[in-house]
């Protein structure tokens, strides 16, 4: 249990060191783009405070590289204090020195899903706003709840609330609509209700629609006026209006369940929502996979010779797996595969190949 201990302890600080140095690095890097990409107007608070909501999504996204590089420098660091051999000798296997890095992993692996992946859809999704609000002085923003679609669409010269019963797949026809304009600092000034609204190039097409001016001291039914066909500009496009809610990181994983549910009753096809939940729920297994595949070709004994050669064939098969599970997600985004095999199939496939790896390194 001691021995367990010990090199549950080591890991851990082999995880942090790793993962303080990649936070510094991205930060580094993202506050270089942020700086390219907004002007002096922006000031230079505001692009740290970019940065700093941007970098925890890109650490989050490379997790797996994170364990795989502790992995191996961990156990470089046992083989060279020959401390794995002395384990051997005491009459433990290599795959016991395998517990403790699991078992850490596991919890890392749940405390991610359960608690970063909240953390890292909150601070995606403020990112993204202040990134719009300083690029075009407004947003762009969609919800779906119990009530129906709301879209929101403005810049400079005012605010438009939309809300549609439902919507087609493409997000590009509304019914049941209702528009409210709004002033650039004031209240409403228009109020319109159609049966549909169709999204063309920088506009909206309503049909049999109504529209209500919203003025002081006017009565509004008696200068509403009925439109058989009634154009609206829009700053929407179909992209923006996907990307809205077409980002399941974006959405934390205890919310997207009944995000899912009411996506689909909005009419919008939830596959995508529905295999990122699965790969959510599979990371951890997946970390594991990492951590055993960076142990499969260093857990021997530094005099051996040939540690590059095994430390780049860990690194370049960490590589390829992780490339295969996005694959098989991008499967599962298309319809080619079912959610649920999409994202458990490749770390699965992985931890076999891995303990294959170990199995056959050890008995050999």
């Amino acid at each position: 249990m001691i021995l367990h201990y010990y090199f549950a302890r080591r890991f851990l600080w082999m995880v942090v060191s790793v993962t303080g140095v990649f936070f510094a690095f991205l930060m580094l890097l993202d506050l270089v783009e942020q700086m390219r990409l907004f002007d002096a107007s922006v000031s230079f608070g505001e692009v740290l405070v970019l940065t700093l909501l941007n970098t925890p999504q890109s650490l989050y996204q490379i997790l797996p590289l994170i364990l795989i590089l502790a992995t191996i420098a961990l156990f470089l660091s046992l083989a060279r204090s020959s401390e794995l051999v002395a384990a051997r000798a005491a009459g433990r296997s290599g795959l016991a020195a395998l517990i403790a890095p699991v078992a850490v992993t596991a919890v890392l692996g749940g405390l991610a899903v359960a608690m970063a992946n909240p953390i890292v859809a909150a601070t995606s999704k403020r990112y993204d706003a202040l990134k719009e609000t300083y690029r075009s002085g407004g947003t762009s923003t969609l919800s779906i709840g119990a009530d129906g679609l709301w879209l929101r669409q403005g810049d400079l010269r005012g605010q438009t609330v939309i809300r549609a019963a439902r919507a087609n797949p493409q997000a590009t026809v509304l019914y049941d609509v209702s528009f409210v304009a709004y002033a650039p600092k004031g209240g409403p000034v228009r109020r319109i209700e159609a049966e549909t609204a169709s999204l063309i190039a920088g506009e909206w097409v309503l049909s049999n629609a109504k529209a209500w001016p919203l003025v002081a001291g006017l009565n509004s039914e008696e200068a509403a006026q009925e439109h058989e066909t009634l154009r609206v500009a829009s700053t929407l496009t179909q992209e923006s209006i996907r990307d809205s809610f077409g980002t399941p990181s974006a959405i934390a994983v205890w919310d997207l369940p009944t995000f899912i549910t009411q996506l689909e009753e909005a009419g919008f096809s939830a596959r995508r929502h529905q295999v990122w939940l699965q790969m959510e729920l599979a990371r951890p297994l997946f970390l594991i996979a990492m951590v055993l595949v960076g142990a499969a070709f260093t857990m021997r004994h530094a005099r051996l010779g040939g540690t590059g050669i095994a430390v780049l064939a860990a690194i370049l098969l960490g590589f390829g797996l992780y490339y295969i599970r996005n694959f098989a997600q991008i499967l599962g985004e298309n319809g080619q595969l079912a959610p649920a095999l999409a994202a458990w199939i490749p770390p699965i496939a992985s931890v076999l190949l891995a303990m294959g790896l170990i199995l056959h390194m050890e008995d050999g």
